[in-house]
């Protein structure tokens, strides 16, 4: 197994070195296609002349190729821990198998602590006569995730050569221990080992809805602040973009809008009236139509994990139980 795994991961390693690994999408309302900034094991790619210009408003420095050092020996490094693998496999030692996975996974902590000062310094290190100043305001992009920088939203998350490069890692984490195990001739639990190792790999290329940091976070389609804890709603796309909104209105809105396409929402989370900031998905949610909720945007509609809560709440409200589906159309 251990050979296998070996062979498989020296292979996808390989691939890595051709492919993006990583990807800094930007959203704003002047740019309703969004920028995109990959960032590969030896250059950048995708919009980066146009966040350049955008950085040098703002006082960020450029992204340039030749001023990052990593760029220069990533390539090699990857393509040594390649090599590595196919020695592994062919060696066929349980000690040197062991060495190459301490390795890559001291190797990828490095990694991401050399990713996140590079992002702290461009997002602090600004230039004090740059034409837009806000004091105070740092422009760091998130590690991974969502960060809102302005107008802009940023989203951060591995590329295909992320995924594979994480990939190997829990490939080779597992079946480190399992041959841990097998040495010392304990076999029950290997396959319980596997489905959770599995589980781990597709949880890594996945993302859920997010909190809502009320107060802070702009309606994606008003662009008003989200403030009312009993109201909100998120949508998710197929590439785990967050647009987070403060009224049913706004998100409805903005699904008629035809901005996204069908196949690019992945699914939609409404904020439970009855647990201030607790996410529902829609068309899992039970929803009351009332002119006394008065909602941010005048959706006026309220939504609930559970249809007591709902039957609750309407006798003070007086309102009509409505579906998802009509909220859309």
């Amino acid at each position: 197994m251990a050979r296998i795994a070996s062979l498989i991961c020296a292979v996808g390693l390989a691939i890595v070195i051709f492919v993006p690994m990583w990807r800094i999408d930007l959203t704003a309302p002047q740019y309703p296609e969004g920028l995109v900034l990959k960032i590969h094991a030896n250059k950048l790619g995708g919009d980066v002349d146009i966040i350049n210009g955008l950085n040098h408003y703002i006082g960020m420095r450029t992204l340039h190729a030749n001023d990052f050092i990593e760029f220069t020996i990533l390539p090699y490094i990857i393509g040594a821990f390649a090599i590595i693998g196919l020695l592994a496999a062919f060696i066929n030692r349980r000690w040197f198998f062991y060495v190459w996975t301490a390795l890559y996974v001291l190797f990828g902590i490095v990694a991401m602590y050399d990713f996140y000062r590079w992002e702290y310094a461009y997002g602090h290190n600004l230039d004090p006569t740059a034409a837009i100043i806000v004091p105070g305001m740092a422009y760091q992009p998130p590690l991974i995730g969502f960060k809102q920088l302005l107008n802009f939203g940023a989203y951060s998350f591995p590329d295909v050569g992320g995924y594979i490069f994480i990939g190997v890692g829990l490939i080779l984490v597992v079946v480190a221990f399992l041959e841990w195990k097998k040495a010392r001739k304990i076999k029950q639990g290997i396959t319980a080992a596997l489905g959770i190792s599995m589980i781990l790999l597709l949880q890594s290329c996945s993302s859920g809805p997010q909190p809502i940091a009320y107060g802070k976070d702009a309606c994606y389609f008003c662009k008003m602040l989200i403030s009312d804890q009993r109201f909100g709603a998120e949508l998710i796309t197929d590439k785990h973009k967050i647009y987070k909104f403060d009224d049913t209105h706004c998100v409805a809105s903005f699904l008629k809008s035809n901005f996204l396409t069908k196949e690019q929402v992945a699914s939609i989370y409404l904020v439970d009236y009855s647990q201030k900031g607790e996410l529902v998905k829609a068309e899992e949610s039970f929803l009351l139509k009332s002119e006394e909720l008065r909602s941010p945007m005048g959706g006026n509609i309220a939504a609930f994990a559970a249809e007591d809560s709902m039957t609750k709440f309407n006798k003070e409200l007086n309102g009509s139980v409505i579906k998802w589906n009509e909220v859309i159309q």
